[in-house]
């Protein structure tokens, strides 16, 4: 950075802490981090400065569960025709994409690499923070394991081959072995297949997967290695699993139950809930392709995932927010916040995607909020979303999107 000090002048601030807007606000940025936030006659001097004429200014979106490499609906289909050397040029698409959204920082459920992440660490392509999570780990038959009936070997997950490969480990040893192997190939977190899902051709959605030893070791693993474990789950039986082996947060959740909802808030036990891919693959995955059988088990999930989440908002669960979005789904990313909203309300939904979501991937003290001393990930929004959270799916009602001090987007 050039030290040079930025100051956002008449700004309603959402701070995305819990407390109520800071009308008519300065938020002085220096050397990509929050300086100040200056409220009435406080004068900050700035060698730039943005006029946000009352225009709200919020934190950088986070979404804590994407799928940046996932170019195509048909999982199966990208990893047999589309080579890694494209897959890589795609990958530059939507992870900018991602960024034009203004969501500043990402937690990529599956697929992406420690590449992905250090090429836009270096600058060479321009996309949020990226957390990875490598390949996930699948049971024989699980939800990451690709093969249909009739197939028997496995395909190859050999090299750097990025995108959702099978990974297939059983036993404890093999979970262990394909665990630490993620974290030498650079996995911010392990992600863990703990029931059946409506991608993966032979298992039933209900079903849990995986024995609790299996689970233990893969959370072994990742607490030695100072990280955690993200699952995977629809049902109880599944997600009660996956808590009482001591991961961080269950992805999906949407046949959660009371019950298991209390034990998630006794463990501490994040829900990352990702209604807008069900949503959108009901609306267009028959036209691009998504298969008949994964569209018969959507139907089992698609509606019921807002009853999940109340349970979980019952009970004091810490409720982050996901897309989940494949393809060219994942233009609709920030859907995902009306959705919640019905349930959670815009502030609460707000919270979820910024500072919970933060807490979730570890990085509270750097992001999701607008403090001093924070990173300068920053958005002004020609709007209110507290009063109507559907403007943030209209880019051009987001005419500033600056990550880490620097302009990705400025049309003030």
């Amino acid at each position: 950075m050039t030290g040079e000090v930025i100051a956002f002048r008449n700004a309603t601030v959402l701070p995305c802490t819990g407390s109520d807007p800071i009308e008519s606000a300065t938020v002085v940025v220096e050397d990509g981090l929050i300086r100040d936030v200056l409220t009435g006659a406080e004068s900050a001097h700035a060698g730039s400065t943005v006029e946000c004429a009352g225009r709200a200014l919020m934190p950088g979106l986070i979404d804590a569960h994407v799928h940046v490499c996932s170019i195509d609906v048909h999982i199966a289909r990208q990893q047999r025709e589309v080579p890694t050397s494209l897959l890589a040029y795609e990958f530059a698409a939507v992870i900018r994409q991602t960024l034009d959204q203004g969501y500043t920082t990402v937690r990529d459920a599956g697929g992406a690499d420690w590449g992905m992440k250090r090429a836009v660490e270096r600058g060479l392509i321009p996309g949020p923070r990226l957390h990875v999570s490598g390949h996930p780990l699948s049971q024989t038959g699980g939800h990451g394991d690709g093969r249909t009936r009739a197939e028997s070997t496995l395909g190859c997950s050999c090299g750097a081959a990025i995108g959702m490969v099978d990974n297939v480990a059983d036993g404890v040893d093999g979970v262990r072995m394909a665990a630490r192997e993620q974290l030498r190939r650079g996995a911010d977190a392990i992600k863990i297949m703990a029931s059946g899902g409506v991608a993966s051709p032979t298992d039933p959605l209900e079903g849990a997967q995986y024995h609790p030893d299996e689970l233990r070791a893969a959370v072994e693993v990742a607490e030695a290695a100072g990280t955690y474990v993200l699952a995977h789950a629809y049902a109880p039986r599944a997600i009660r699993a996956a808590v009482e082996a001591g991961v961080r947060s269950i992805e999906h959740g949407n046949l959660l139950d009371a019950p298991t909802a209390a034990l998630m808030a006794e463990r501490g036990t994040y829900l990352v809930p990702t209604f807008v891919t069900y949503e959108k693959l009901y609306e267009e995955g028959k036209a691009l392709g998504f298969p008949a059988d994964s569209l018969a088990k959507l139907e089992t999930v698609l509606g019921v995932g807002l009853d999940g989440m109340q349970h979980a908002l019952d009970a004091g669960v810490r409720i982050g927010s996901g897309s989940d979005l494949l393809g060219p789904l994942a233009r609709h990313k920030t859907r995902e916040l009306a959705i919640k909203a019905k349930l959670l309300g815009t502030a609460a939904t707000l919270i979820a995607t910024t500072r919970t979501n933060a807490e979730l991937l570890g990085v509270a003290d750097e992001v999701g909020t607008i403090e001093p001393g924070k990173r300068a990930d920053l958005l002004v929004i020609d709007g209110d979303p507290l009063a109507d959270i559907t403007v943030l799916e209209d880019l051009e009602r987001m005419p500033v999107v600056m990550k880490g001090g620097a302009f990705h987007r400025m049309r003030l």
